[in-house]
């Protein structure tokens, strides 16, 4: 990674990047920006991050505020974090315990919230974005998906209350993309009779493309909200 590269390019750190939407995300980004590639196995991070012109493994664990912070520190110039990392659940609401709930807010959630408040002086300074990755579950619940969807469903009200807040400072998107063909969708659909069909499921790579399209409009205009589905559905 050359120092040109690290100084002229814009800085992206993408948070669960080390697999699915968040790796495509990272590659797709690669090609104009610096990547901190954010994951919690290092080993994969760098790989990844070698096969990017201009990257860098950011390693931690999100959950875990003290290591955030101290991951922050490591930090130069942001220009744009973003909230790829997630982790699904579901189940109906009266076999959920209270642990279930915390263990998925918190990555969700919180975690989405306290990364952004400790990035948000380096973002207003960059006159950056903050663009999280939703759901379609983020608009609508259905049986059995409560958990998912209210964290979802909060992501959005986060999204909907930072973009206000931070208006003329720092742009805020929030991506709610429709099933996608990643190992997540493949474990959710395991016991689907009709079984599994990936062309029925969006590409990783286009969910990239809308995230690039978002992060590369020029200032003056933000895609406030995007949503992208199969063209099928």
């Amino acid at each position: 990674m050359s120092t040109d590269s690290q100084t002229t390019r814009p800085v992206a750190l993408v948070t669960g990047a080390t697999r699915g939407i968040g790796q495509a995300i990272a590659k797709e980004l690669g090609s104009d920006h610096r990547v901190l590639v954010g994951g919690r196995d290092e080993a994969l991070a760098t790989e990844i991050a070698a096969s990017l012109p201009s990257a860098e493994a950011w390693v931690c664990d999100l959950t875990d505020g003290d290591d955030v912070a101290a991951a922050i520190e490591r930090v130069g110039r942001v220009d744009v974090v973003i909230h790829s990392a997630g982790v699904e659940g579901n189940g109906a609401i009266e076999t959920l315990e209270r642990q279930q709930w915390r263990d998925v807010f918190e990555l969700n959630v919180v975690a989405v919230a306290d990364l952004t408040r400790m990035l948000l002086p380096k973002l207003r300074e960059a006159r950056g974005m903050v663009l999280a990755i939703n759901s379609g579950s983020g608009f609508h619940a259905g049986a059995e998906w409560g958990l998912y969807s209210a964290s979802k469903f909060a992501l959005t009200a986060f999204t909907d209350a930072l973009r206000k807040e931070e208006a003329g400072r720092v742009r805020v998107v929030s991506v709610h993309p429709g099933r996608v063909d990643t190992a997540m969708q493949q474990r959710i659909q395991a016991g689907n009779d009709a079984g599994y069909n990936p062309n029925d499921h969006l590409r990783v790579a286009d969910v990239a493309l809308a995230v690039a399209a978002a992060v590369r409009m020029p200032r003056g205009a933000n895609l406030n909200t995007v949503t992208v589905n199969p063209d099928a559905a």
